[in-house]
């Protein structure tokens, strides 16, 4: 009798576990929605689709991410999305602090010119940070807002493009039309440079430059590619004037229901994937290193633009200028109103912690 009953208290016991995990399994919703700036052809946008993908995969289907793409969560309005992921109109996010800086002055860090890009290997400087101690300010501050960075990825160094000449000293750069974001940093330190600043969403960035509304624009190679700017851009100046790092977020309240073990491969595949869209960012820009990682793992784009982009650009008649550290000192050395202006705003404590991290990264 007393095995029958040990019996049936054992058997008890297991549907009960099962019930509960059954029950756990069916709280997950069935879609969750991942906010995204970018194309589904950008670097970033196929880095950011290979994450969703992967943790389908490795939670058995039982995370589905959706990628709501070029800013349909916000409605093409980038500078809300911080807003909207606060009130969890987004369960996961890949954002740019450029988006965010209304609300989040601190994400301007990155933005602080040739704050980053004057170190001998710039990449290796931002990677600094972000693993180092000012990164790990960021995520906390980010933290306040409600969301949970899980990694990092890549836009990459913003680079120039106009129409009208060659930019190789600050001089060239007076009275250009040149199309920025919205945030007010940008619109400083193209004033101070002597250029005319234009506040145009990217939505219509494309319509500017076909009608010569404006004469020239700023973005990485890996937003500059996927929208073919080289097609209405004869020239292109790569002074690197600030990085674009991106953050792979989740909704606090949506971390919290997740158990430890699809944490955790949640985690890893945002740290996979970050890694991912930074080697497709700065491949043919960097050292070699990106290449050589992403031939480790199988992970070699096809496209000629991607395999080598300035080469590529150059193919397509645009003249590249490339900078030489004393010509990009000369346009550092314009910033000083701007670092006096912005550096209380992005919180001194925090810049000179990651002057700190870049000090001690190794440059080979």
């Amino acid at each position: 009798m007393k095995k029958k009953s040990s019996l049936m208290y054992v058997c008890a016991f297991v549907l009960l576990s099962m019930a509960t995990c059954a029950l756990a399994a069916g709280s997950y919703k069935d879609e969750y929605k991942l906010s995204c700036n970018v194309s589904m052809t950008t670097p970033q946008g196929i880095a950011v689709q290979r994450f969703a993908d992967l943790v389908k995969e490795r939670t058995n289907g039982q995370i589905n991410i959706k990628i709501y793409w070029n800013g349909q969560l916000f409605s093409g309005k980038a500078t809300n999305e911080l807003l909207l992921m606060r009130r969890n109109i987004g369960d996961f996010s890949l954002s740019s602090f450029i988006n965010w800086a209304p609300q989040f002055p601190a994400g301007n860090l990155f933005l602080l010119p040739w704050f980053i890009s004057d170190k001998a290997d710039k990449y290796k400087a931002l990677d600094a940070i972000e693993a180092g101690k000012a990164g790990k300010m960021l995520e906390e501050m980010v933290a306040k807002f409600g969301l949970h960075v899980m990694g990092w990825g890549e836009q990459g160094a913003r680079e120039i493009s106009n129409n009208v000449r060659p930019i190789r000293t600050p001089e060239d750069m007076k009275d250009i039309k040149i199309r920025v974001v919205g945030s007010p940093l940008f619109m400083d330190i193209f004033t101070a440079l002597g250029a005319n600043p234009m506040n145009i969403a990217f939505s219509e960035l494309l319509t500017a430059l076909q009608q010569n509304t404006i004469e020239g624009q700023e973005n990485p190679y890996s937003v500059y590619l996927p929208n073919r700017i080289y097609e209405f851009q004869k020239y292109l100046t790569e002074w690197s004037y600030n990085m674009d790092p991106l953050i792979y977020c989740v909704h606090e309240k949506v971390w919290a229901t997740f158990p430890d073990d699809i944490k955790k491969t949640i985690s890893e595949a945002a740290e996979e994937c970050g890694k991912y869209n930074k080697c497709l960012s700065r491949l043919g820009l960097d050292n070699g290193d990106s290449e050589k990682w992403l031939r480790e793992q199988d992970l070699m784009p096809a496209q000629p633009e991607q395999l080598n982009p300035r080469q590529y650009v150059k193919d397509h008649g645009v003249e590249v200028t490339l900078l030489t550290p004393e010509e990009i000192a000369a346009f550092r050395s314009r910033m000083g109103p701007i670092y006096d202006k912005w550096i209380p705003k992005v919180g001194k404590e925090l810049v000179d912690a990651a002057d700190e991290d870049m000090r001690n990264a190794k440059y080979e």
